[in-house]
């Protein structure tokens, strides 16, 4: 053999080398995993998200195309669509299914039986009935919780700091568990801040906008939003209703401060897909959900657009823009 020859050889060994590896990995055959997001599937959110899952899936071996088929689905706030779009991907026989968000992991869980399910972005997986311990799942679903009820007391706390003038404040919620969960943080610090509180539930795009319509017809409010389904599929649309109303308000992801959004005080969505491609990678190989314990994230962000608040009239204090980790001019 020449060396022409022999790095011929070489080279080909190499460039096939990782499907081998590939191959080994997923047990000779195409693993299968469903994904229901709640976004519509133009929502460039949800599609920074699924890209970030993506990657990382490859980073860790699992290639499209070759050991891995990965089925996404967009239901975006609709509880019909979430079925229908479960009952889709459960015909297609997949090895384990993927969620974001309260809504579309409370309806995957009922109809997806004994299969593993790997949740993301999700408030009080306790409360909410989807596991029973955090550290020890004790069934086959887990995942990667977001925020804790405590949550609506700090958000309110942020918005008095940022719109002092606002003797209002209203939480713009999906009623579900959790949510209610934050409203009632909110509601134990609203009277040491001297706020009034206004319960503010949708379930859709047309309550979204009515909710604005009523609350912003009284001066001097301000608005929080609180992460679920809905909010998740109407973001840009919350955030347009906010600059025609002049309503300053706080978000929990900060895709919505990019957007035009006064302030967010959240943690990065798109690398909570990332842990949850981790804990995909374990269950393919072999691993457990009840061995894989629920996580919160360690790190929370906070983003000032200055822009907005100039638009709004708000002075943002310089002690919130000392410690915001990314202030929007």
């Amino acid at each position: 053999m020449n060396r022409r020859e022999l790095i011929t050889l070489l080279g080909g060994a190499t460039t096939a080398w990782p499907l081998g590896v590939c191959a080994q990995q997923s047990g000779g055959r195409t693993r299968r995993i469903g994904v229901v997001m709640g976004y519509a599937e133009s929502n460039p959110n949800g599609q920074i998200q699924v890209t970030a899952f993506r990657q990382q899936l490859q980073k860790l071996g699992w290639i499209e195309g070759s050991n891995i088929q990965i089925d996404f689905r967009y239901a975006a706030d609709d509880p019909g669509r979430i079925r229908a779009l479960a009952v889709e991907l459960l015909g297609l026989g997949p090895d384990l299914m993927v969620s974001n968000s309260n809504l579309v992991t409370t309806i995957l869980q009922s109809e997806i039986g004994a299969m593993p399910l790997v949740f993301v972005s999700v408030s009080d997986p306790i409360g909410s009935g989807f596991v029973t311990d955090l550290a020890r799942p004790t069934g086959n679903v887990t995942g990667f919780a977001n925020f804790q009820p405590s949550m609506g007391g700090k958000w309110l706390e942020m918005l008095r700091q940022m719109a002092p003038r606002g003797e209002r404040v209203g939480l713009m919620l999906h009623p579900e568990p959790p949510n209610v969960g934050f409203l009632k943080s909110a509601a134990a610090a609203a009277p040491l801040l001297k706020i009034k509180l206004v319960d503010l539930r949708v379930h859709n795009a047309t309550e979204i906008e009515h909710a604005f319509a009523t609350f912003a017809a009284e001066p001097d409010g301000s608005l929080i939003v609180a992460p679920n389904a809905v909010a998740f599929a109407n973001s840009d649309h919350i955030v347009a209703l906010a600059a025609r109303h002049r309503v300053p308000a706080i978000y929990p992801f900060a895709f919505y401060a990019k957007a035009g959004g006064l302030m967010s005080y959240g943690f990065d969505a798109a690398d909570q897909f990332r842990q949850a491609a981790g804990y995909v990678d374990k269950m393919l190989k072999g691993a457990k959900p009840a061995n894989l314990p629920v996580q919160h994230p360690t790190k929370f962000e906070l983003v000032v657009n200055l822009k907005t608040a100039k638009v709004l009239g708000l002075d943002v204090p310089l002690h919130i823009q000392q410690l915001a980790d990314e202030v929007i001019e």
